[in-house]
């Protein structure tokens, strides 16, 4: 088929989904169909950016026909967009959607594409309900939705959001794959090394920008814990800062914390992330509220044991006692998985069962329930 991803892209940095719409055009070229990306020339206001910078300054990822077409506040552009795309007659245009506020964008595209009567449109939906709520929202969401002949969701929790606000769209719920595209596993001390920490620490990872939901918060007073002291845990914290970052430099002062804690909190670039995630006994995500996250995928990849909160996805990626422990969203249940992990010396046992767990969050697999929904 032809096919056109419409979403972030290079040179955007789009975190964990321009990563994601990059792997997905490699396997759907891999499969012999013809792939395109419309990425974004402005895909943020900068009042919705609290990061650094939306542009990457790595090279192109090799192999992939990526445009730089949508401006995510332009109602003329969304048409000469749509108009576009409705000329080019692509036999499926999959979409990426994560939050409201791109609703009146693409959802205007798409009209304009369907008028052709014969572009199927697939959604990809991270999010339905966005993790941070603003007025308005469901107006958005409904709107884009409108114009999608069928979704795919990667969380059980966001087919059941979608069902309630489209109960009639055609769905199916298929796992997050891997993140492959980091590059090969280091050893340990390799890894150590090149981020100047010491190879005899008990190190554990939190990765991923830096917000609200995520529960950093939390993290930082576990770390407090008597248990995680007596363990002489160190953080490894590596991510930029999305919001202000007063809040958590205040808790790492006030629980004196600043010699327990590995900071890396600026933009951490694709080449680099292999490093951290091979660096680290495990990786904590801490979550408030989550669907499903990119981060256990890129776990999964480096056979990286993992504690996450038991919130939205994350239990259906995380087998507790398996692959890691899914804990309770609270310091005191975080600070107690952490201790466990240690103390039952639990390290080698999850990564042994990563490998056999990790076969079944294959491209293959998402790649032919996304081309068998769109049939």
């Amino acid at each position: 088929m032809r096919i056109v991803i419409l979403g972030s892209a290079y040179p955007l940095r789009g975190g964990g989904i321009a990563s994601f719409n990059e792997r997905l055009a490699s396997h759907l070229q891999i499969l012999g169909h013809e792939v395109d990306i419309y990425s974004f020339t402005l895909q943020y206001p900068n009042f919705l950016f609290p990061g650094k910078s939306q542009y990457s300054d790595e090279p192109p990822p090799a192999g992939l026909n990526i445009k730089s077409k949508v401006n995510s506040i332009n109602p003329l552009n969304w048409f000469k967009v749509g108009r576009e795309l409705k000329k080019a007659r692509y036999d499926l245009l999959i979409v990426r959607f994560w939050m409201p506020f791109f609703g009146p964008c693409l959802g205007t595209i798409q009209r304009q594409v369907r008028k052709n009567k014969h572009t199927k449109i697939v959604c990809i939906a991270d999010n339905i309900i966005p993790h941070e709520q603003r007025f308005g929202d469901p107006m958005l969401i409904r709107y884009f939705l409108k114009s999608v002949d069928a979704c795919v969701t990667m969380s059980k929790s966001v087919l059941a959001d979608l069902k309630v606000l489209c109960p009639q769209m055609p769905a199916v719920y298929t796992a997050h794959p891997l993140y492959d595209n980091y590059g090969q596993q280091l050893t340990k001390q390799e890894a150590r090394k090149l981020l100047k920490i010491d190879e005899q620490d008990h190190v554990i990872l939190f990765f991923g920008f830096i917000r609200q939901y995520k529960g950093l918060d939390m993290l930082l007073e576990a770390m407090a814990d008597k248990r995680i002291r007596a363990l002489d845990v160190k953080l490894l914290l590596a991510g930029e800062f999305y919001g202000d970052p007063a809040p958590y430099l205040a808790l790492i002062k006030k629980y004196e914390l600043t010699e327990s804690i590995y900071m890396h909190t600026d933009f951490i670039p694709n080449q680099e992330v292999g490093r951290y995630f091979s660096a680290a006994d495990c990786v904590v995500l801490p979550y408030r509220s989550a669907t499903q996250s990119g981060i256990t995928q890129v776990a999964y990849h480096f056979d990286l044991p993992m504690i996450v909160s038991n919130v939205g996805g994350l239990p259906e990626l995380v087998k507790d006692d398996y692959v890691g422990y899914v804990v309770e969203p609270n310091s005191e249940d975080i600070a107690h998985g952490i201790a466990s992990f240690y103390q039952k010396g639990k390290e080698d046992q999850f990564r042994n069962n990563i490998i056999d767990e990790k076969k079944k969050y294959s491209w293959d697999t998402f790649s032919n329930e996304l081309l068998k929904l769109a049939d």
